[in-house]
């Protein structure tokens, strides 16, 4: 018994966070209800912030330098306020499902931030990756509401992929300087202040909420944040980032499994084909694409992003 412990405990981490954070975007979509984008992200990251408090009270961790300080909040404001509002706000005309694989750019993203930022250089089988990502991101959009033009719910998703992918590429350092949960804890507690002026509305509009819209409120600010970041932050010490990562995938295609059986609704042809292609073209960039672009690592919603992080 005491031989299986070591892998079982971190299987069982990696399997909480992908169930976690698959079940985020059905949530969010169930919860979309009952609360308007802006409430929902703020009583979403008031709770998660509650939660960072009394762990950085429990653990007292080293304080950073106050410029890491103001780049952890800027990355929590960005990466987790932003990503979390501007996902509410595609979610009401994207379904859950399609969301979810939409999000997956957000590696893309962060491939293309350190091409333009950082100056590291695409591989030409890189390049194809991202043509597949393209292709399937059309072909998720055809199915939407609006499609893909400037006010569109799937142009919101992607920007939500974009400011989140911004956040994990200014973090990195700091992650590997503080750990995951400091810098998470941060953030939690930046992106609850600044989506603060929306707590009293949102806290009338849960007030008026049946039980169940609260309990997914409830499930959101605590499960996919808290807990899923704790147990992700484990399993990366186990498995190491490079095979945590690839577990990563499962999230989309289960995300659009759990939101056929809790919120009625059955993926479209278009979704499963363009979730394919994008799955298919952020793993071509993110290992054939990794001799050209080294530093680049898979990250997930926390994201906290929340990683989603959804």
């Amino acid at each position: 018994m005491t031989q299986s412990r070591p892998t079982l405990l971190p299987a069982l981490a990696i399997a909480t966070t992908i169930l976690v954070w698959a079940t985020a975007f059905p949530a969010i979509k169930l919860a979309l209800t009952e609360l308007q984008p802006l409430p929902l992200a703020s009583i979403r990251y008031a709770i998660a912030a509650l939660l960072a408090v009394f762990w950085l009270i429990w653990t007292r961790p080293v304080r950073m330098p106050f410029r890491h300080l103001l780049l952890c909040a800027a990355c929590g404001i960005v990466g987790g306020a932003g990503y979390s509002v501007l996902l509410n706000i595609g979610q009401q005309t994207v379904a859950a499902g399609a969301a979810s694989f939409l999000i997956k750019t957000e590696s893309l993203w962060m491939a293309t931030l350190a091409v333009l930022l950082l100056k590291e250089r695409f591989s030409p089988i890189a390049w194809g990756g991202t043509l597949l990502c393209i292709v399937g991101i059309g072909l998720i959009a055809s199915a939407q509401a609006g499609g893909l033009t400037l006010n569109s719910g799937a142009a919101f998703v992607l920007a939500a992929a974009l400011c989140s992918a911004s956040g994990f590429t200014v973090q990195r350092h700091l992650v590997a300087r503080y750990g995951a949960l400091h810098v998470a804890a941060i953030m939690f507690i930046a992106a609850a202040l600044a989506l603060s002026p929306w707590l009293p509305l949102a806290l009338t509009q849960t007030g008026n909420a049946t039980t169940t819209v609260r309990i997914w409120i409830a499930f959101l600010g605590v499960f996919p944040t808290a807990i899923g970041l704790v147990c992700w932050a484990y399993a990366l010490g186990r498995f190491g980032v490079a095979r945590a990562g690839n577990f990563l995938y499962l999230i989309a295609p289960l995300a659009m499994l759990i939101a056929w059986m809790i919120a009625g609704e059955p993926p479209k042809t278009t979704t499963v084909m363009g979730g394919m292609l994008i799955l298919a073209g952020v793993i071509i960039v993110n290992t054939r694409g990794k001799a050209a672009t080294p530093q680049i690592q898979t990250m997930a919603e926390v994201p906290v992003t929340d990683p989603a992080k959804g």
